[in-house]
């Protein structure tokens, strides 16, 4: 079985290789196709890749190659991360904003729109590649922002999915402070990639959010850079994303007193490479938990290996609406927990969200539907109008400035900001 990981050059690709060779009974693999156009990265990861798989006996072997249409050819299954213009790029969606008084993040405001203009239209050119060179495949998309990747993917006709690691984190968060076996949770995850809430935490089928909150909501709080007194009046866990939302102007004043998150991640990702290169590392080295992406690699898998082996299972990724939330369009895309077969994912029926998490769940989709917009045709005034419906920015003014320099500061990933 082949599986193809575009954006294999990617510092992440290791997680990705550890979790296929630990897993090797669910997603049996005798081919893993990395496709990067950075030639020296590429080479690194493969030579990495094939150490780890050699040192657990894993007998898949690894083609490296910067051609997209070879490196999906006969593919069941091809797995999307990439970062178009890199961590270059990404500090600049993380500071820009940061000069207009907005939120610096890669996927939410300003700099994920930014982010969402530069990667949907690679995207799409990749997936019709693999439409053309392997027929049937599916597409995971983990590129972020994958909530608006994904309904591009959809709305193109591609087999697609999104997959995001925030439910799978706090699934095995939430194991480890009951002091179980993650498969007995599950959870009552609802919204938008980046933008969820766990309404229940459910052990064995009851639910135990209340206890949790009584007996751990510091360090939940914590963990998700909000307060407990918020965790308790709420009575749920917001994803650490929502501290964007309910904390906006004190993570703008937090994020301008400290270096970016991206400056942080170019350095994390210089020694990386430099394990990578030495032909003595051949698992997974600790730093990579600090690059993020943490349990990436099981939701992967979980999630390729239900798709081909129609397992009939739930897992949480990024899908149609389809009248799961009411209150949104059915070919919206929303992360929920779903029934995965092999003909694809099914979301489970959902309890009434409440107008507190549903008004802003509305708000944010409406700005989705802008950026996608902006991203598939272009113009400043569509990147504006986007800008404009975003919550945490909403003023005319200051919508048109970020769009300038946005636009501006993407010139050379916007074919159209150059014609």
């Amino acid at each position: 079985m082949k599986l193809a990981v575009v954006g294999g050059g990617s510092t992440y690709t290791p997680e990705l290789i550890d979790g296929f060779a630990r897993l090797r009974d669910e997603l049996p693999l005798t081919e893993i196709a990395l496709v990067d156009p950075d030639v020296h990265r590429l080479e690194l990861i493969a030579g990495m890749a094939r150490r780890m798989l050699a040192h657990a006996g894993h007998p898949a072997k690894v083609v490296a190659t910067t051609s997209v249409a070879d490196g999906v050819a006969g593919a069941r299954t091809v797995l999307i991360q990439l970062r178009v213009g890199g961590q270059a790029a990404r500090n600049v969606d993380e500071t820009l904003p940061l000069e207009c008084g907005c939120v610096g993040q890669e996927t939410t405001g300003a700099g994920g729109l930014a982010k969402a203009l530069r990667t949907v239209p690679v995207v799409l050119d990749i997936a019709e590649e693999v439409r053309r060179h392997a027929p049937g495949a599916w597409i995971v998309n983990f590129t972020n922002p994958v909530g608006i990747v994904t309904k591009a993917l959809l709305d193109a006709g591609h087999r697609a999915i999104g997959l995001c690691n925030v439910a799978i984190g706090f699934q095995r968060r939430f194991a480890a402070t009951l002091g179980v076996a993650p498969e007995r949770i599950s959870l009552g995850h609802v919204g938008l990639n980046h933008l969820t809430w766990e309404r229940a935490v459910h052990l064995d089928g009851v639910d135990v959010l209340p206890r949790l909150l009584d007996d751990h909501a510091e360090e939940i709080a914590q963990d998700v850079g909000l307060t407990a007194g918020l965790l308790r009046r709420l009575g749920v866990v917001p994803s650490y994303y929502l501290r964007y939302f309910y904390e906006h102007d004190l993570v703008v004043e937090e994020q301008k007193a400290k270096p970016s998150r991206a400056a942080e991640v170019a350095a994390m990702e210089t020694a990386l490479l430099e394990l990578y290169a030495d032909p003595a590392v051949n698992t997974k080295p600790e730093l990579l938990a600090k690059r993020g992406g943490a349990f990436y690699s099981e939701a992967a898998v979980a999630l390729i290996a239900s798709l081909l082996g129609d397992r009939g299972d739930t897992q949480v990724v990024n899908l149609r609406n389809e009248g799961t939330l009411p209150f949104l369009a059915d070919d919206a895309v929303i992360e929920v927990p779903a029934t995965i077969t092999a003909a694809g994912a099914r979301p489970l029926p959902v309890d009434p969200v409440e107008p507190l998490f549903a008004g802003l769940i509305s708000h944010v989709t409406a700005y989705e539907t802008l950026a996608l917009d902006a991203a598939l045709h272009g113009g400043r005034e569509r990147v504006s109008d986007a800008l404009l419906a975003h919550p945490l920015i909403g003023q005319a003014s200051l919508s048109e400035n970020l769009a300038q320099r946005l636009v501006e500061a993407n010139r050379p990933h916007l074919p159209w900001a150059t014609a």
